[in-house]
């Protein structure tokens, strides 16, 4: 089996200080999983890991797309693969660390579909989406594809109109899509570990803290230097949570306390949806922190998973 291993988990866990002790523990590199880390000059608002934090580690995957770019899955995968495959010749231990379970998951699987070429389908819908609203292509993804419509958040436009584009294109669903390729062998092995929170409160508490230093790292600077290079508001890097609130801000529509609430609230949301799309993986080892517990701890588990694991090349 191959020396990997996917660390999952919520927003604000703890993911990228395991990746990064067990990357010194077993002479291993770390694969960032994170669909907004691949941003460039996006770094505070996606809690994109310092030059401190990594501590030597080589990290992968982290600001390889300008903020004005489209990012899909299909991308990342067609970039991380390679990296991966690169990690392990060299007799390293690849770590891939990060929230975004479609990325990962797609990632050991070794299958996405594939961009289409420029059909106009793509436009089209996203003309539509103006149009009608967002609960009306959500409602349109329901009749078509029930499963994966369920999924979906309303905020979730780029995935709504993604999965609307696959069926126009190939007549098939992104749910039977997905069922079919579950049953081709992944192109990895790894080893899961995920991290959480005995009480929802800490790990809540753990978000609100995090957005108090995001804002005092200049998050609104951030955002600020970011409109200053010309990138486009309704971008999608911009939409993401911590930038749009702040925008609202910056626009006079809000106080700066009442968008640092509304990103605490929002992040609350998605990691509930982590969550959920984590805990359907069942290949998963959870590692569950109380209250402020601190790395040391965690990181004893971790190994002892490791150690038991079936995979006795990854700590040869």
């Amino acid at each position: 089996m191959n020396p990997i291993i996917c660390i999952a988990g919520p927003t604000a866990s703890g993911k990228t200080a395991l990746a990064v002790a067990l990357a010194q523990e077993l002479d291993g590199e770390v694969v960032s999983c994170d669909s907004m880390q691949v941003y460039k000059y996006m770094d505070i608002g996606t809690a994109k890991p310092t030059v401190e934090e990594m501590q030597g580690i080589p990290h992968h995957m982290l600001s390889v797309a300008e903020p004005e770019e489209e990012f899909s899955v299909s991308r990342y995968c067609q970039m991380a693969t390679p990296i991966v495959e690169d990690i392990l010749s060299r007799g390293k231990a690849a770590i891939i660390a990060g929230g975004t379970g479609l990325y990962m998951d797609s990632l050991i699987r070794g299958n996405a579909f594939a961009p289409f070429p420029s059909t106009g389908v793509r436009e089209q819908l996203e003309v539509q989406a103006d149009r009608d609203g967002m609960p009306a292509m959500l409602d349109w993804l329901r009749s078509i594809d029930r499963e994966c419509a369920a999924r979906l958040h309303l905020s979730d436009r780029k995935r709504i109109i993604r999965a609307l584009e696959v069926y126009l294109e190939t007549g098939e669903t992104i749910t039977a899509h997905n069922r079919k390729t579950q049953q081709i062998p992944p192109r990895f092995s790894p080893v899961w570990l995920g991290i959480n929170f005995a009480s929802r409160s800490d790990l809540y508490h753990r978000i609100d803290r995090r957005v108090d230093m995001m804002l005092q790292q200049g998050l609104v600077g951030e955002i600020q230097r970011l409109l200053q290079r010309g990138i486009p508001r309704k971008c999608t890097a911009m939409q993401a949570i911590g930038y749009k609130e702040f925008l609202d801000a910056m626009d006079g529509l809000c106080t700066l306390e009442e968008a640092a609430e509304q990103v605490a609230k929002s992040s609350r949301h998605y990691a509930k949806r982590q969550l959920t799309w984590f805990r359907r993986n069942k290949s998963i080892h959870w590692l569950i922190r109380e209250g402020d517990q601190g790395l040391k701890e965690i990181l004893k588990r971790a190994r002892q998973i490791l150690w038991e694991s079936d995979t006795p090349d990854v700590l040869a």
